[in-house]
C-alpha cells in the first residue's frame, strides 16, 4: 500500500478497529482514547470532533495540537518496519499511532505505553 493511499484514509475509517482489537485483549476505548491523546495532544472533545468530521489521516496529524515530546521514544517494528527508522514523518506518526495500540492490545501498562 502506497503512502498517499494510507493518508488518505478517513481516521473515522481506522478508530473503529483500533477500539475492536483493544476490546477484544481486554482494554477499553477510554485507554485507548488516552493513548491516542498523549500522542497527539488532542483533547477528548477534540479527538472526537475530528472522527466526527472524517478527516483524513494526513488531516489528522496535521491539525494535532503538538505531537508529544517523548513520542521519539516510540520504538520497534510494526507492518515490517522499524518505526524510528521511518522517513517520511507523516507515516512515521501514523506507525507510531498503530504502535500505542498494538502495546495496548498486547496488555503493557499504561505508564510504560504512555513512555512515563
Amino acid at each position: 500500500m502506497d503512502n498517499a493511499r494510507v493518508f488518505k484514509m478517513a481516521f473515522a475509517g481506522v478508530y473503529p478497529h483500533y477500539v475492536v482489537k483493544v476490546e477484544k485483549k481486554g482494554r477499553t476505548k477510554a485507554e485507548l482514547d488516552e493513548v491516542i491523546c498523549w500522542l497527539t495532544g488532542y483533547s477528548l472533545q477534540g479527538l472526537q470532533e475530528q472522527i466526527d468530521a472524517h478527516v483524513d489521516l494526513s488531516t489528522f496529524f496535521v491539525e494535532a495540537p503538538q505531537l508529544h515530546p517523548n513520542a521519539s521514544q516510540i520504538t520497534g517494528v510494526i507492518c515490517g518496519y522499524r518505526v524510528e527508522d521511518i522517513e517520511d514523518p507523516l507515516m512515521q506518526k501514523i506507525r507510531y499511532m498503530d504502535k500505542l495500540v498494538d502495546e495496548l492490545a498486547k496488555g503493557r501498562k499504561m505508564d510504560k505505553i504512555l513512555r512515563q
